[in-house]
């Protein structure tokens, strides 16, 4: 019964608020229509004085008396008429009531007949609150801006969201999540990446100063972030500086893996570029012709000691994402599990196991069969 007093009461204030311009509707039309007349009169007035000091030329100024006093005639002209269409209005104005009071009479009519009115409230928040594997993106996002509405200090919220905005295309909402983390919690590579691509993609695919700023700073962070070094290239490129693109690319290409996806980024730029992929450094012929001569056996010891020379450089200088990832995929073609599993795991702790980049890393490594130590137990 509380319900329907709050419906009536809000549907009287609403049909009150749409009828009653009915009734100043024509008291204002002749205020608008003398309101008008002074206005063009006073442009009249005006003429005539700028006209009697040679201000304005006589063809200019009959001209403009002709504009003005057509004007004039047509407020007159619907001065006049008005009465006339005033005739109607007693008609008029029951017809509106009827048709206003009509809408909310038709509509609880209706709902009362096909509707559930006893069925208890069901608010956003409890319905959010269903379970998470039922819930549709864009439900998920509003719990999490929900959450974040009440928690506006949650940096790991805000680096949490911010990715999910990129991907459905909300860049601005993205910048804004990328500044909220780095604001709360500090700067890290993978934030500021992230808010490049988040400028990027709020420009239409440009590589935008700001942006060229962030991935820099990602860069000095983390100086063989692949993600910032082809952003940072694009940048050069989209400046004129295409001989500084073309060494970053040509770099990337001759370091990554074959099988990261920037490195096939990096060749597909360079070839974009005019820069035939021939021309990405690589091993030399004599480098090519030493290995196809050797047995065996001196091929495998030679790539053994390639993966151990990575190994050893890894346990001195550990921050090297890319360098764990090689680390682990050539211990996989060496068959070799065992030490895949045990470069995994000091890979994961030597960047932080609730980073980015172990999180890469991870999925880097479940992709080839490999999972941490801790899930084999």
């Amino acid at each position: 019964m509380f319900f329907w007093i709050i419906a009536a009461t809000l549907t009287l204030g609403a049909c009150m608020a749409i009828l009653a311009p009915f009734s100043r509707r024509h008291e204002k039309a002749a205020r608008d229509e003398d309101h008008d007349l002074e206005v063009y009169r006073d442009q009249l007035a005006e003429l005539e004085r700028d006209a009697a000091r040679g201000l304005i030329a006589a063809t200019e100024a009959e001209q403009a008396r002709a504009e003005i006093g057509r004007r004039i005639l047509r407020v007159a002209a619907e001065r006049k008429e008005r009465p006339a269409r005033g005739e109607g209005t007693s008609f008029t104005r029951i017809a509106s009531l009827a048709a206003v009071l009509a809408v909310p009479l038709l509509s609880w009519g209706i709902y009362a007949g096909l509707g559930s009115p006893g069925m208890p409230g069901q608010p956003l928040e409890a319905r959010l609150a269903q379970d998470t594997g039922e819930a549709s993106m864009a439900q998920l996002v509003a719990r999490a801006e929900a959450h974040l509405a009440e928690n506006p200090e949650d940096a790991r919220g805000w680096e949490v969201l911010a990715p999910v905005y990129l991907r459905m295309g909300r860049g601005g909402d993205a910048v804004v999540a990328y500044r909220n983390a780095i604001r709360l919690d500090g700067e890290t590579a993978a934030r500021q990446t992230g808010l490049g691509e988040a400028l990027v993609a709020t420009a239409g695919g440009t590589v935008t100063f700001e942006a060229q700023q962030a991935f820099e700073q990602a860069l000095a962070l983390e100086p063989g972030n692949a993600r910032a070094r082809y952003f940072v290239a694009s940048g050069y490129l989209q400046d004129g500086r295409t001989d500084d693109a073309v060494s970053i690319w040509q770099a990337m290409a001759a370091e990554l893996p074959g099988d990261s996806p920037w490195r096939g980024a990096a060749v597909e730029a360079l070839r974009e570029a005019g820069v035939s992929a021939d021309a990405v450094p690589g091993p030399s012929q004599e480098q090519m012709r030493a290995a196809a001569d050797m047995d065996t056996d001196d091929r495998t010891a030679m790539i053994e000691d390639m993966v151990a020379g990575l190994d050893a450089r890894l346990r001195s200088a550990p921050d090297d994402p890319e360098g764990w990832q090689r680390l682990v995929r050539s211990y996989v073609v060496l068959g070799r599990q065992d030490e895949a599993r045990d470069a995994l795991d000091r890979g994961l702790e030597a960047m932080g196991r609730e980073s980015a980049q172990s999180d890469e890393l991870a999925s880097f490594a479940l992709a080839l069969g490999i999972s941490p130590t801790e899930l084999e137990e």
